[in-house]
């Protein structure tokens, strides 16, 4: 039984199957979602630039959340309108920008960086090291007991023609490990007597021993100078008499 052939073709039937899918439809299909790993009802396999957009959003909603902006030291609005950060020295459109931008790598690795740099500081910066320096170079409270007794001299030597003066003061009650001082101060430098129209007509000697107060002597501002012609003083302090005793002579 013979059949006579058709004139018509057969068609032929699509084959069914992912590459298929693609090849109808030109896009991702569910069968090629599922092959990628997606869920059903999902769009799809994200991008990484849709990755890192979905990421910033949820960084600047957790900062608005946690953040204050009036409290960060590194949030500064220009005269432009825009946001800038201080610490990272970036500019920014708007607070949500920026809020993101703190909670990325860059701001954090550079307020790490400045913590840092602050502790450094506050141990070896100059600011502890004038504290430390103001804590060692505190003066010392003592009670003062008055002033000590004095004498001075007026001296004239004829070989050299010159003018001396001798001061011996008396210490009684000396503490034992204390050495008299003394130094010469210009007029200038003193506080306690108006500076004279003249300016240059006296100058000051001081000498200070603990428990007493300082005096001073008030000597003509003239170069003073040893017998050997040298520019100094000549000093004596007499631990057993605890007499302190001062020469000097002047060039006039």
């Amino acid at each position: 039984h013979g059949r006579e052939p058709s004139s018509q073709t057969p068609q032929r039937r699509p084959a069914r199957g992912p590459r298929a899918v693609r090849h109808l439809y030109g896009a991702m299909s569910f069968m090629d979602a599922r092959e990628h790993g997606s869920k059903v009802g999902s769009a799809g396999v994200a991008s990484a630039q849709n990755e890192a957009i979905d990421r910033r959003e949820r960084l600047r909603r957790l900062a608005l959340e946690t953040i204050d902006l009036a409290k960060d030291p590194y949030f500064m609005r220009n005269h432009s309108g825009s946001y800038e950060c201080k610490l990272c020295l970036t500019v920014h459109g708007n607070e949500g920008n920026y809020l993101a931008h703190t909670q990325g790598k860059r701001h954090q690795v550079n307020l790490v960086k400045r913590a840092a740099r602050d502790q450094h500081e506050s141990v070896n910066g100059p600011v502890a090291l004038l504290a430390a320096r103001k804590s060692k170079t505190q003066p010392r409270k003592t009670v003062k007991i008055g002033k000590p007794g004095y004498r001075v001299t007026k001296q004239y030597c004829r070989r050299s023609s010159r003018r001396s003066l001798l001061f011996q003061i008396d210490y009684p009650e000396i503490d034992a490990a204390v050495t008299p001082r003394h130094r010469v101060m210009s007029q200038y430098e003193q506080k306690v007597e108006p500076v004279v129209t003249c300016g240059t007509a006296y100058q000051y000697l001081l000498i200070a021993a603990e428990p007493y107060e300082t005096i001073a002597f008030k000597v003509p501002n003239l170069e003073i100078e040893n017998a050997c012609g040298q520019r100094a003083l000549v000093p004596h302090w007499a631990p057993d008499a605890k007499t302190f005793t001062l020469q000097i002579f002047m060039n006039a």
